[in-house]
């Protein structure tokens, strides 16, 4: 195997995909730095396309939701403007509705735990 072929991310929910680097540029880390690019857009393609919350989102691409949310609200902003602002959308929205969410989680937690005392 050719040692400058490296895997771009294993949980990204593409399909597998190549980048072919040089040694300098892996020294330099302009590797790593267009593999955080790479992930900031698609983590904004998928938050914009499932309507993903940054839960979702971090757990379907096996980051942390702080890696998630930095990527989307500071990389992408500098990244890809358009989808950042799609992106934002998504998450005004989710942040509007996140304590309607957590109530219903909450009444059908209870409702689980009373429906087992019967």
């Amino acid at each position: 195997m050719n040692p400058y072929l490296y895997k771009s991310y294993p949980f990204s929910h593409k399909p597998y995909h190549f980048c072919i680097v040089s040694n300098n540029e892996m020294r330099e880390g302009a590797f790593m730095k267009g593999i955080v690019e790479e992930r900031a857009v698609e983590l904004g393609e998928y938050i914009v396309e499932f309507k993903a919350t940054v839960r979702a989102a971090a757990k379907k691409f096996g980051v942390s939701k702080s890696t998630v949310h930095k990527d989307v609200t500071q990389r992408l902003k500098q990244i890809d403007r358009q989808l950042y602002q799609e992106v934002e959308k998504v998450l005004q929205v989710n942040k509007a509705q996140r304590h309607i969410r957590g109530g219903q989680a909450t009444k059908e937690k209870y409702a689980r735990l009373n429906g087992h005392k019967k």
